[in-house]
C-alpha cells in the first residue's frame, strides 16, 4: 500500500497519563486505540496478580498484537497503542512494527515528575478501585526502576509533553 497508517505510542512513568493521552491522540488523528490492559484482561482474566505476571502475559500477547497492528497499518489505518514504550527494547519493538510496514510513527513522551505521577495514581485508585492493588507507591517505585527516557540515538519522532 502506498499510504500506510501511522502508529502512535507512548512513553512515561506509571501514572504519567499515557492512557488518557492515548484517547486524545486517537481522537485528533482518527485512529483506532489498542490498549494492552484490554487485551490482557480479555485473554488472561484474573491471572495477573504481580508485576512478574504482567511481564509474562504481556510477552505472550505481543505476537498477536504485532500481526494485528501491522495488518491495520498496511490497510492505511492510524493506530494508537496504549502500551508502555518505557525502555529502549520496548521502543525498538514499536519501531519494528513501522519499519516492516513502511509506516510513520510518533512517540509521545510524557515527561512528568514522580510527584505528579504519584498524585495521579492516588486519584486513579479513587476513580478505579479495582486497580487499587497495583496502583501503589511501592509498585510505582518497582516499575520506575526499569524506566529509560528516550534518546536521540533511537531515531524516534518524539512529541514531548511536560
Amino acid at each position: 500500500m502506498s499510504n500506510p497508517g501511522k502508529l502512535f505510542f507512548f512513553c512515561g512513568k506509571m501514572g504519567a497519563g499515557k492512557s488518557t493521552r492515548s484517547g486524545l491522540v486517537a481522537q485528533d488523528n482518527n485512529a483506532l486505540v489498542i490498549a494492552e490492559d484490554d487485551w490482557l484482561t480479555a485473554h488472561y482474566p484474573g491471572l495477573i496478580q504481580t508485576f512478574d505476571d504482567y511481564i509474562k502475559y504481556s510477552a505472550l500477547i505481543r505476537p498477536f498484537i504485532k500481526n494485528h497492528v501491522q495488518g491495520l497499518l498496511s490497510l492505511g489505518v492510524n493506530v494508537v497503542m496504549d502500551f508502555p514504550a518505557n525502555t529502549v527494547k520496548q521502543r525498538a519493538w514499536f519501531t519494528s512494527l513501522c519499519t516492516e510496514t513502511h509506516s510513520k510513527h510518533e512517540l509521545w513522551y510524557l515527561d512528568v515528575s514522580d510527584e505528579q505521577c504519584l498524585a495521579q495514581i492516588a486519584q486513579r485508585r479513587v476513580e478505579q478501585p479495582q486497580r487499587a492493588k497495583f496502583d501503589t507507591e511501592a509498585v510505582f517505585r518497582q516499575v520506575t526502576r526499569y524506566f529509560e527516557a528516550p534518546t536521540d540515538s533511537e531515531n524516534l519522532n518524539i512529541v514531548r509533553v511536560t
